[in-house]
């Protein structure tokens, strides 16, 4: 009888089939499926609400893409996760969500002056014809395939981002010129108004612009999205070698919490005390990309995410492989996780309660520096627990994506 009471005792503690590599790295692809099956869902939402817009340029039709605009911004900052350690995103992510831009190429900013880039200023709506790298270039009609292939990093300038989320943003927000005081961009709806009535000049060139940006948005994420359907070659190379994909999943978590987010995007901002450096810098909506980048980055390792519509996309995941390595390690990154995802939560609560981004980022303003760097020292803390992750899975050695906000602040300022 003792013999048996000890072998029920463990059968009771013992998982009766624990997770395999190929388990967890199918579970990483299809929430990667269905994140971008999100992001398109709402961007094709985004692209309906701008041709209401186009069609009748209101305060009304203005409000809902911009309502679109924010909320195709949600599972698309989930999807990043899946950025630094799969080459096919790393290839591709530039078009979609590259930033910062010298917004002056697409449409008319405030009096500046262009600085090194000699595009700065083109005023692509502007100007249908112009002159790049010595080839006169035919503007006059405003497609995806000229905002692609000949404007977006033009002369091979990072700062020409022509395409993607913020290219959008700025045609629907304007410029932000109040620095780190309250408010966003305020562009007015007439900015669309063809004819009569018509603000900020061509206006047929602008409406033009933004059906074209949106258009090749959502060409773009049906491409990443096919890319990750059951015959892709973004889920091939996850899952034809699971350790390959551990390696790809782990190398996103730690490059996006450590260099991209805590560094690139919050840190670097903050020694500044520079608006510019915001992500969502238009629309003032930094503190929801911040936060569900946190939230993606979360979601890849617990093997969980939460879809639009409310269903869930659920299986094997890293955690539990981290798990039966080292319990001690598996318990602290999911604390490390839910402790980065909190602190990021409490500067979307804070910017929801009235305090701006770029009002956080003004000097003098010890809250908002507060509410940051407990964000970007949850992300720091965490990335730590993903590097020993690594180890403790047996993998190789992972090098994470750097900032010198982080690393050097002090080449910051030289």
């Amino acid at each position: 009888m003792r013999i048996v009471l000890l072998l029920l005792s463990a059968a009771f503690v013992t998982p009766a089939c624990a997770a395999t590599p190929e388990e967890v790295t199918q579970t990483y692809a299809n929430i990667a499926l269905a994140t971008y099956q999100d992001s398109l869902t709402t961007a094709q939402t985004l692209q309906s609400s701008i041709a209401a817009l186009v069609a009748n340029p209101s305060h009304e039709t203005l409000a809902a893409a911009k309502t679109a605009w924010l909320a195709a911004r949600i599972p698309y900052q989930q999807s990043e996760v899946f950025r630094f350690g799969n080459p096919i995103v790393d290839a591709w992510e530039g078009q979609v969500n590259a930033w910062p831009l010298d917004e002056g190429l697409i449409d008319y900013v405030a009096p500046t002056e262009a600085g090194e880039n000699a595009l700065a200023l083109l005023n692509i709506i502007a100007t249908p014809t112009f002159t790049l790298s010595g080839t006169e270039v035919d503007a006059s009609t405003i497609t995806p395939a000229l905002i692609a292939t000949t404007l977006h990093e033009a002369d091979g300038i990072e700062a020409n981002v022509a395409s993607g989320y913020h290219a959008i943003e700025f045609l629907l927000w304007g410029q932000d010129l109040n620095g780190t005081g309250p408010g966003a961009g305020s562009r007015p709806y007439s900015d669309f108004i063809e004819g009569e009535g018509c603000t900020g000049g061509n206006c047929d060139r602008r409406a033009a612009y933004l059906q074209a940006a949106a258009n090749l948005l959502v060409a773009d994420l049906e491409e990443m999205t096919a890319a990750w359907s059951a015959s892709g070659p973004a889920r091939a190379a996850v899952t034809t070698d699971p350790t390959a994909g551990l390696l790809a999943a782990l190398t996103g978590m730690g490059s996006l919490s450590y260099g991209e987010l805590a560094g690139e995007r919050m840190k670097l901002g903050l020694l500044l005390n520079d608006p510019e450096e915001e992500h969502d810098c238009f629309s003032d909506n930094s503190h929801n990309s911040h936060f569900y980048d946190g939230v993606g980055i979360q979601n890849v390792y617990l093997g969980r995410y939460t879809r639009i519509d409310g269903t869930v996309v659920e299986g094997p995941a890293l955690a539990d492989l981290v798990a039966a390595a080292d319990p001690i390690l598996a318990a602290q990154l999911t604390a490390d996780l839910d402790a980065s995802v909190t602190a990021l939560g409490m500067i979307k609560a804070a910017a929801e309660s009235g305090m701006a981004y770029d009002q956080m980022l003004a000097p003098g303003n010890t809250e908002g520096e507060a509410l940051i760097m407990g964000g970007v020292d949850a992300l720091v803390a965490q990335t730590a627990s993903i590097d020993r992750a690594v180890t403790a899975l047996g993998l190789s050695k992972i090098g994470f994506e750097g900032s010198d906000s982080l690393d050097n602040p002090n080449a910051i300022f030289q």
